[in-house]
């Protein structure tokens, strides 16, 4: 199959891995997505790989179906990470601008995030992002944006966020092994965010809870900037779990249950709940033929939500920002979608929530218009901020190299003819 230029995305998960394939639009911002597709995860276990094999099976299944529908293959991608060995700490950084009239530029901003980024980490450990939290020049605080500003010393607050070095090894070899590069690796919490949190949102203060299948993701944003982010090692495979023990069947029968009881609303007959279910539709291995909802969801389901959403609870306050939050929870993955999940982290954390539905995409949207597909959208979304921002980083970088050089003769007229086919 020809290569074409694309914007990819891999969501290497517990419980399924996902690959888009998207093409930005020449003549728009619009992102179209070309190839979808999702397989059963292997060899992955609360978000690590754990062999790699397996890993590599799944991935190539997935990675091949998504090129098979987009017509073309890939040879690049962004890949999603996450599991309990993900940490983050906020740093500062100090530096004095170099411009002689004190206008500052983008070479200053660059050294003022790698001067926040020089913290002291053991060798196992790696920096994953480094996101500006606010810029401060001269003292004045809240900006934003400092490029072209005046000033002569400019600060930043950043937030960091670490991953176990070894974890980052494994998983970008399981992608390399099939042929494909990897573009940037992204925490799952922060992919999410670009998918399903609104500007207003961020600004306000809000907390996006990403519930995978063997982990829960946390991301807290304050003053429209990601302040904390942390990885809860449980997830929804828990609740599955506990559904095959409660119900005596197996994890495949109680996953189709799980996912059944989602898409059943309560039905009432003169203001009666009805609470038996039936589930002679869903071909189980099992005798079980019904259930009874009030037993399944209130004895079984919700004891283990109100325990993943206590965790998040705890989390929260040792983040520091518990009180800071009036935008209340976004719930999204795949776990968000099971039965009573919202009024769960309603009910526990006393927050406003809502389930955060991935937009930003065009094109074969129809199988990712779902919580379940927040992270996968999400890394398209960085990917495309990521490649502006780099294309003006490139672009300005040279410009300040050629500012400093004596352009004369032929040399000069090489040096501009060089800048004219950049973007």
């Amino acid at each position: 199959m020809a290569r074409q230029t694309s914007l990819n995305a891999i969501d290497i998960g517990s419980s399924k891995i996902s690959c888009l394939i998207s093409i930005p639009s020449q003549d728009s911002e619009k992102i179209n997505v070309v190839g979808v597709a999702t397989t059963p995860s292997r060899g992955v276990r609360k978000g690590l790989i754990v062999d790699i094999e397996e890993a590599v099976g799944a991935i190539t299944d997935c990675v091949e179906a998504a090129e098979r529908m987009a017509g073309f293959s890939i040879n690049s991608a962004y890949v999603s990470i996450s599991g309990d060995h993900i940490q983050s700490q906020n740093s500062k950084g100090v530096v004095a601008i170099t411009q002689p009239e004190g206008e500052i530029d983008q070479e200053d901003v660059y050294r003022v995030v790698e001067a926040a980024r020089a913290i002291s980490l053991p060798s196992s450990r790696e920096i994953l992002h480094v996101l500006a939290r606010e810029y401060i020049v001269d003292s004045q605080r809240g900006i934003k944006d400092p490029i072209g500003m005046a000033g002569v010393r400019l600060e930043t607050d950043a937030h960091l966020i670490t991953s176990s070095a070894i974890a980052m090894k494994n998983l970008a070899r399981c992608v390399t092994d099939i042929g494909i590069d990897v573009s940037g690796m992204v925490y799952t919490g922060l992919a999410s965010a670009h998918s399903v949190l609104t500007e207003t949102e961020k600004e306000l203060g809000v907390v996006l809870v990403d519930i995978g299948g063997g982990t829960t993701s946390l991301s807290v944003f304050v003053e429209g900037a990601c302040c904390y982010s942390a990885v809860i090692p449980v997830g929804a495979k828990k609740v599955t779990d506990d559904l095959a023990i409660g119900l005596m069947v197996s994890l495949e029968s109680s996953e189709k249950i799980k996912h059944f009881l989602s898409k059943q609303p309560e039905v009432t007959v003169e203001k009666t709940t009805v609470d038996e279910i039936s589930l002679t539709k869903l071909g189980l291995k099992e005798e079980t033929k019904s259930v009874s909802r009030k037993t399944v969801v209130d004895g079984i389901i919700r004891p283990r939500l109100n325990e993943i959403f206590t965790l998040v609870g705890t989390a929260l306050k040792k983040s520091g920002y518990a009180g800071q939050t009036p935008a209340g929870i976004v719930l999204c993955g795949g776990g968000a979608m099971t039965v009573d999940a919202a009024s769960a982290c309603k009910r526990v954390l006393q927050l406003p929530t809502r389930l955060g539905t991935p937009a930003g995409l065009s094109g074969l949207i129809e199988e990712i218009d779902s919580p379940a597909y927040a992270v996968i959208v999400g890394l398209v979304l960085y990917g495309a901020g990521k490649q502006h921002e780099y294309v003006s980083v490139k672009k300005s970088g040279f410009d300040q190299f050629t500012k400093r050089l004596p352009l004369k003769g032929m040399f000069g007229k090489f040096v501009e003819f060089i800048k004219s086919f950049l973007p």
